[in-house]
């Protein structure tokens, strides 16, 4: 079993919304199955977040414009954006539209090292973007914790090489978005990544079988699994 791959993982907030050429100071909610998923910006200040159900987002912003979801719109939308990494790697795994990963290890050898690819990722995205949303970029060891710290980036995140774990202890047991084996290890005391991760692997595995173990490497900054790295449309 091999260790956590070197990752970049860049993220675009609120892509739903910006899919649809909708601007982010618009009241916009993008819905699914009658529940929110995505919102804009202007919308979130007024109540609007992810998980309510339509009729409550309208309640909270009479002005609100909702849109149906179109998952395939979303992608078409985002090949361009991907397109413009070709110079930087042409493998990129696309985790959802408006998130894509790439392995590290070639483009910071031969682009001068994390910060450089950073940059570049953020430059190449933005030029297709054009201001429309921003581009937040994380990278760490594993596209786990890489993902993680696009989230937590204003506008760049690198966790240092070796410290993952340290990283990821703070965080809230939701994060593996697991909600039933969250649910359980909220239960018994374990708030934290920091706090799952302390327990023996082999008392995870008997307690919460297969699911946990995983749920356990992660917490641990052990996930192996590299960015499923394809040539991009």
């Amino acid at each position: 079993m091999t260790g956590p791959v070197r990752t970049l993982v860049a993220w675009c907030p609120d892509w739903p919304v910006v899919a649809f050429g909708r601007g982010l100071d618009e009241p916009v909610a993008v819905v699914h199955a009658n529940r929110v998923i995505a919102a804009s910006p202007a919308a979130r200040q007024q109540g609007v977040a992810r998980g309510l159900r339509r009729r409550v987002a309208q309640s909270r912003c009479a002005e609100l414009d909702v849109i149906e979801r179109d998952e395939a719109g979303e992608a078409r939308t985002f090949e361009p954006v991907l397109a413009a990494l070709d110079d930087i790697t042409p493998r990129v795994e696309v985790t959802r539209p408006g998130t894509c990963a790439l392995v590290m290890r070639g483009p910071s050898r031969y682009f001068g090292g994390d910060e450089a690819v950073a940059a570049l990722v953020r430059d190449r995205m933005g030029d297709v973007l054009d201001g429309r949303t921003e581009i937040r970029v994380g990278i760490a060891d594993g596209p786990f914790a890489a993902g993680l710290a696009a989230r937590a980036a204003h506008p760049t995140r690198i966790v240092e090489a070796g410290a993952t774990p340290t990283f990821l202890a703070p965080m809230s047991i939701s994060v593996l978005e697991r909600p039933e084996l969250s649910d359980v290890l909220v239960r018994l005391g374990l708030r934290s990544l920091g706090a799952f991760a302390a327990l023996p692997p082999a008392d995870v595995l008997a307690r919460f079988g297969d699911e946990g173990r995983g749920a356990h490497r992660l917490a641990s900054g052990l996930d192996e699994r590299p960015p499923d790295a394809r040539l991009t449309p």
